[in-house]
Parts: structure tokens; sequence; C-alpha cells
């Protein structure tokens, strides 16, 4: 097969690195990295696989059609979503003679079954965010009295990146009270109390490998982010109860020949049957892996069956406006046809 990419994790996917201003095409057994003189050095000492052409940034696409013509490539597969309508159209013009093949998500499938190795590394990446979770639960119970959630959001990537050793899979989500019901809440000056109700989503990455996990904690100064969690208020602990009770129901459901759509229907059903279905707002979860956001999605629609080697969250959640929300979030791997919570 041939294929061109623009897309930074697809490319470190194919030969161990990438950058910000890269094209590779692999044409058969051959790979080309094209890329500027800026990363000539890590280019030539990272990359597995491929051969790094380093040109003037002005020449990157007439050298990427060049390379085409010079191999007679008949049909180049492309993704749409990695390329703007300029790129595209600098890429291909010229090109009389080759069919370009749109298929979306082309990386994503391609590495929708993580290898032993991802597996390993995606295993560490959600142990090193799990004990971010529990050193950012200290810094609250010493600290977050009082503190603005601009301040506590600002503190958790401090915590979370461990002093540069990890990176953020992405910005992390702190919302508190109301501010919780939003499902991607932006941080606001409001400041933490006792007895005020806080969603956490956070996750690093390990070697370019993402961790994904959320947490729904009552503040008191002795908090955990266990999902043991007891709550002060009824109605709260109500909805956690539920929201829990659902999670639970689709990991149990998430096994090896299972269809994501069933996965979504097992959570969905536990929240629906108990009143609360118009407030569970998203799908119940999404693939991980070198994107934070990747295949297999766990959804109403998707027909995708379960498989080994297959990374996945299960994150359902219920949110009443300008009252509270709870979200609860584990990150999966199917293995020995059933899933395995990571992270613990």
């Amino acid at each position: 097969m041939n294929y061109i990419l623009k897309d930074e994790n697809a490319i470190y996917y194919e030969c161990g690195f990438s950058c910000d201003n890269v094209i590779f095409l692999k044409f058969g057994s051959e790979a080309f990295f094209v890329t500027d003189s800026r990363y000539d050095t890590e280019a030539n000492e990272y990359i597995q696989n491929a051969e790094v052409i380093i040109t003037n940034r002005r020449d990157m696409f007439p050298k990427v059609r060049e390379l085409i013509k010079n191999a007679k490539i008949k049909e180049l597969v492309f993704d749409p979503r990695e390329w703007s309508l300029y790129a595209y159209e600098e890429f291909s013009k010229d090109l009389d003679g080759v069919e370009f093949k749109k298929i979306d998500n082309f990386s994503q499938k391609q590495r929708i079954i993580k290898s032993a190795n991802e597996l390993d590394i995606l295993r560490k990446a959600a142990k090193f965010g799990a004990k971010a979770f529990d050193s950012f639960a200290k810094f609250l119970n010493e600290s977050g009295l009082h503190a603005s959630e601009q301040r506590l959001h600002f503190e958790a990537e401090r915590i979370l990146k461990n002093y540069g050793e990890l990176g953020l899979s992405f910005s992390p989500i702190f919302g508190v009270n109301k501010n919780s019901a939003k499902c991607h809440a932006l941080p606001f000056l409001d400041t933490l109390n006792n007895g005020d109700l806080i969603l956490f989503d956070a996750g690093v990455t390990y070697k370019r490998y993402c961790s994904d996990r959320t947490r729904t904690v009552e503040f008191n100064q002795k908090i955990n982010f266990g999902k043991n969690q007891k709550f002060s208020e009824t109605k709260r602990q109500k909805i956690y109860d539920i929201v829990l009770k659902s999670q639970e129901a689709g990991i149990k459901k998430a096994k090896a020949g299972v269809k994501a759509c069933e996965v979504d229907k097992a959570c969905r059903d536990v929240i629906d049957s108990l009143g609360y279905g118009k407030y569970f707002i998203h799908s119940t979860g999404h693939g991980v892996g070198l994107d934070i956001h990747e295949l297999p999605i766990i959804s109403k629609t998707s027909e995708t069956v379960l498989k080994e080697g297959m990374v996945l969250t299960i994150e359902p959640g219920i949110y009443l406006p300008e009252e509270f929300g709870v979200r609860i979030e584990d990150t999966l791997i199917i293995t020995d046809g059933k899933a395995e919570i990571i992270g613990k």
C-alpha cells in the first residue's frame, strides 16, 4: 500500500520520530521522512525504517511531488482529516495519473490493535497518571482550601508533569460545583471550600502514549481519588452511585467479540432506567494511544467489535445544569477476552 501522512502521531508510529513540519511517504517497502533543516540532527538520530530527506521549508511540497513521480505511484492513500485544503492542493497538484484515495482515520485504523510493547507503555502511563492523581489529592488536602479553580488547574498541570518528566494528554478539567456540570469546564476564579463537589479529568503522556482518568469527589481536606466516595448531600450520593453502577455495567460488558455500541448501551441503560438518561450527554468512551482520542469509539452507533489488544475508556456521566456533574472514567485493555482496568 502507498500512503502519505501529515499527522505527528501517525508519523511517529511509523518511524519512531516526528516533528511539527514533516511529510511522510510510504511506497511499499520504501519510506521517506521529508522535513526541514531544523530537524536534521534529531531525524537522523531517531528515525527507523525511513530515509530522511532534508529540504528548505518552501521546497517540501515540490520534493514530495518529485518523490511520488519518481516512484511512478498510481494510487496514494491519505487521511483527509490530516490535511488543510491548502496542503492537500500543494502535494497533489501536477500529479496526473495518480489516484488519491481518501480513508478517514487511516493511521488510527492501522494502530487500533496495540502491540505488546505499546500495551506495556500504556500500562505505565496509566500508573504514572494514577500516581499524579494521588499527589494532586495530597496537594488539595494541604493547600486547596480557598484556592481558585484557575490556581488549582495550574497546580494540577504542574503535578501531572512531574517536573517535566511527563507530558499532558490534554489540559486537565477541574470543575467545582456548578462548573462540574460542564463536560469540558474551563476553570474560573471561584474558590474551593469544604463540602464542594469536584470533577477532575486528567491524563499524562509517557513515551508519547496517553493516560486518561476522571474522578468525582467531595472536598473535605481528607479526599482521595478512589471510586468509593461518600457525599454529604443525598442527591449527590444518589447521582454518584448511579454513575458508578453504570460504569461497572460497561466494564463488565466490555469483552472481546462484543460490539462497542453494546458497551455504550450497558452504561446508558442503567442511567436511563433511573430517570437521568437526558443528562448523559456524550458517548461512553473512546480509544486511547498516541492520541488521547483514538479508535474504537464507544457510542450508540459504533459497530466496531472489540478485540484483544484494544484500549478504551469507559466514562459515563450525569450533568445537572446549574447544580453539579458526575463522571467516572477508567482506561481498559481488552486482554484474555475481558476488560483489564489499568492504572488502578
